[in-house]
Order: C-alpha cells, then structure tokens, then sequence
C-alpha cells in the first residue's frame, strides 16, 4: 500500500512531464499503481469488500446483563469483571465465543453509563463554592493534619483559606465570617457539600434541614445556602480545584510554623498571589475579574456575626457546666442555675442574666475540667485547707509577689492567721485585675507589715488614680532605701542649745 509520501512524489514526477511509464519504471509501480495514484491526492481509507458478519453475542446478552444487575447490590471491590464473566459463561452455560464479544459490550456499557456536561459559566458576584481541605503541618510538638476551610468564587476563582482547629459547625461559622471580612463583599449564594456540621438532614433531592446557627449565618449575611447533590462533587468545580492548590502548592514542601496564627499568615499570602494569576482560557487576572465581583455582590454587614454555636445547662455542685464533653466553671452566684453556653472556635462564654459571666478557652479535649480559680473564691473563708489541697489553687500560676506576701504573713501573723489574710488578699481579685493587685502587694510590702487591710486601701487607691505608664510601674516596683535618721540624730546632738530653746 502506497504512502501519503509516495502519492506525493507520483503527482510531483507527473507535474515534471514524465509519463506513466517511465515514472513507473523510475519507482518501480506497475502503471495501474501510477493512474491510481493520480485520481487521488492521498490513499483512499481502506474498506471492507464486504460486511463483516454480525457476533453470536445476542444469546448470551441476557446473561450478562443478569450478572450486571447483581453486581448493583454487591460491594464494589466484589463484583464481576469481564474476565470473570466470561469464565462463568463458559463454565455454567457452555458458552463456545470468544472474550472479546463480552469485553467489548462492557466497554459499550461504560461508555453509555458516563455523564457528559452542558458548559456552565456563572455570572459575577452570583456564587461561592466552599470546601474542606487537610494538610500536614510540622508544629514544634510534631507534625499534625490541619483542617483547611477553603472558599473560591465561581466566576473570578478568587479564594480564600483559612486553618481551623477542627470541622465542626463553629469552625464554619468563623471560617466562613472571616472569609467574608477578606473579600470585602458577599455572595448571593453559598455552595457547600453535605456536611452534618452544616446539613444535618439530607432530604430528597436537594431540600436539607439545616443547623439552626448555619441559618442564622446565612441570614446575616443574607446568602442563600445550596448543596450539591449528594455524590457529586462536579457541581462545585472551582473550591475543588482549589483544594488541590493547597495541598500541592500552597503546602508543599510541608510548612514549618509555630502555631495556627503563623499557618493563616501564610494562607492568607498564597490566597493574595493566586490574584494575580489567570485561570483556564480567560485573559483576565483573577484579581481583575474578583473586583467586577465585588462591585456586582452583597456588601458585608456592619454588624458582627456571633460565629458559635450555643447550648444550655445547669450550673453543678462544683459549679460547673457541661459543654462539648468538657466542663467548665462559673461563680458561685450562678450555682445550680441554668446557664447559656456558647462555644466559639477559641472560647467559651458562659451567658446567665443576660450577661457573661465566665469566659474560658476552649478545649477540644473529653472529660476535662477548664476551672478559674477566681471563681471558687468565695470559699475559701469556710475552707481555707483547699488553697493548698485543691488543684484549682495548687496548679495556679501566680506571680512570686502573692507567694512572697503569704510567707511574710504566715512568719509575721502564724499559719492559721496568715492564711486567712491571704484569702482575704486573694478575694480582691473578683474586683481588682491581677497586675493592679500585685502593684499593691509590692508597694504595701515596701513600706513594712502589709495586711489584708492596707493592701485592700491601698489597691482601692490604685484603681481611682490614672493607670500609670511602663517606665512609672517599673519604678515604683523597685524597693527604694529607707531614710537613715541617725543623721537628723548626730545633728540635734552637734546643736544642743538649740534643743534647750
């Protein structure tokens, strides 16, 4: 058979004036080869002089099909290949063809089965894609998997990370406020998966019952929450893609950083240099097509949006409430009231009377207790033994002015007594903040037998004069020599007649 190359050279030869017989005779072609040739430009396609006649494979259709249904109700890693179906065929119904009947009819099945896709194109300002993605991050306590709250625009691809202790439904809600903060601007719609954190019921087709703090979010912010069907993550293309930017990009080779602050800067960084490049076929930067977004989008409220979720309880008999698998303390006032929790992805705030009480840091841990010391204060009187028996008080990390001062007591006073004027110190910490407390112990100190009564004199003092700066506090805690008055003695004893006037 005679190549595109050769039709070339027969037709040039011919163009030249040669005839068929001697550029046959020169290419060593019968001249029917050479006539050929000249009709057509390039080889004609080959063709059947015949049909081929059909497979035998319609009597063993139903067969396969049989298998093929099974196969929807067994495990995915237990169900039928080709040639498995093939072995069944010949071992339990005799069958006499070949393997390639079956192997291509499975391939026909797959290939009618795939989903093909209508181009979409979403207009600007209109919709965000929102996702979780998880790196490994080295910490100087060792390397952790990070959960990354990603956001993406779908017209500008503009995206937004975040890392966040954990997935859960507060970690949306401040991932997703912040991500708000950094656009500037909000969209009419949120795309999101399925997460229970967010959809905590998938109902049929696309109707969800959503968490009452994520409907609240929306409403603040005045999007519409959508959720993609289930199993098809296609529907948000954008937030996957960039997803895969952080894991490959944006966290490769492995970040080294000493806390989540550091990790977020580092984000933040990489979300403001995918600005500046183009994605797919547009011309347009992402930053350029991200500012037509924000000038078309919802602008952002001015009020903040309390990003945590909230539950109730009752105060205990240590006066604590259970919140997440974890208690944690109030004062004494709230005992054995209800109180109204809310859990934020850093703190928790304790609600009773329509004011906080108690704030704490949040733990993701199980069965622990987050106490304030300041908060069981007010037993100490009727128990002073647990000042040092009581973990809430051994574990407390004071500063050495408030160790120092309860030795100079207990010397000074006895153990029992100077106990309880400690307590009595220590009590003032439910009025007074710490660092305005030890300003007065040292200063009392300085001056000589300090007591409960001069300290509480003395730091009711500090708290009506202007707060002094950095320089004044440093001088003022720095003991100054006492007056020497054996001075004022040698000079009334060098003038005596003076003291007999």
């Amino acid at each position: 058979m005679l190549t595109v190359d050769r039709y070339a050279r027969i037709r040039q030869l011919h163009g030249e004036g040669l005839s068929l017989r001697d550029i046959a005779r020169q290419l060593g072609h019968s001249p029917k080869t050479i006539l050929k040739a000249l009709r057509h430009p390039q080889p004609p396609p080959y063709t059947l002089a015949a049909p081929r006649p059909a497979p035998t494979f319609d009597p063993i259709r139903p067969l396969v099909d049989a298998i093929l249904a099974a196969d929807e109700h067994a495990p995915r890693k237990q169900r039928h290949t080709a040639r498995q179906i093939f072995r069944r065929l010949v071992a339990e119904h005799a069958y006499t063809g070949s393997y390639d009947p079956i192997q291509r009819y499975l391939k026909d099945r797959r290939l009618a089965a795939r989903d093909t896709f209508v181009p979409l194109d979403h207009p600007p300002g209109r919709r965000c894609e929102a996702d979780f993605g998880h790196i490994a991050i080295d910490f100087p306590d060792g390397r952790r998997l990070v959960p990354v709250l990603v956001m993406t625009w779908s017209y500008s691809n503009a995206p937004f990370a975040v890392a966040l202790p954990t997935e859960r439904t507060e970690a949306v809600l401040h991932g997703m406020s912040e991500a708000f903060a950094v656009f500037g601007c909000v969209p009419a719609e949120v795309w999101w998966d399925n997460p229970t954190t967010v959809a905590i019921h998938i109902g049929r087709g696309r109707d969800r019952t959503l968490h009452p703090r994520y409907v609240a979010l929306a409403s603040h912010f005045a999007f519409a929450p959508k959720f993609c069907l289930p199993a098809t993550p296609r529907e948000k293309p954008r937030v996957e893609n960039r997803v895969k930017d952080l894991e490959r990009m944006w966290a490769t080779p492995v970040p080294r950083v000493r806390d989540l602050a550091e990790l977020n800067a580092h984000l933040r960084r990489c979300c403001v240099q995918a600005r500046e490049r183009t994605c797919g076929t547009n011309a347009e930067t992402v930053g350029v097509r991200f500012e037509r977004e924000r000038a078309l989008a919802r602008p952002v409220s001015a009020r903040p949006f309390e990003a945590c979720v909230v539950a109730t309880g009752v105060v205990d008999k240590y006066q604590t409430v259970a919140f997440d698998g974890n208690r944690y303390s109030v004062p004494r006032r709230w005992a054995f009231r209800p109180v109204t929790v809310k859990g934020f992805v850093d703190r928790v705030e304790l609600v009773a009377d329509h004011q906080t009480v108690a704030t704490h840091r949040r733990t993701y841990g199980r069965g622990e207790r987050v106490l304030d010391p300041v908060h069981f204060l007010a037993l100490l009187p009727t128990r002073p033994a647990t000042l040092d028996h009581a973990p809430v008080y051994r574990d407390w990390a004071l500063p050495p002015a408030f160790a120092e001062l309860r030795r100079d007591l207990e010397t000074r006073l006895g153990v029992r007594a100077g106990v309880r004027q400690f307590i009595r110190v220590l009590q003032l910490l439910t009025r007074h903040p710490i660092e305005r407390l030890e300003l007065a112990i040292r200063q009392v100190r300085i001056r000589g037998d300090p007591d409960a009564t001069r300290i509480t004199a003395c730091v009711e003092r500090l708290a009506h004069t202007p707060s002094p700066t950095p320089t004044d506090t440093a001088v003022s805690l720095t003991p100054s020599p006492l007056p020497d008055l054996s001075r004022f003695n040698r000079l009334l004893r060098s003038h005596p007649e003076d003291s007999d006037e």
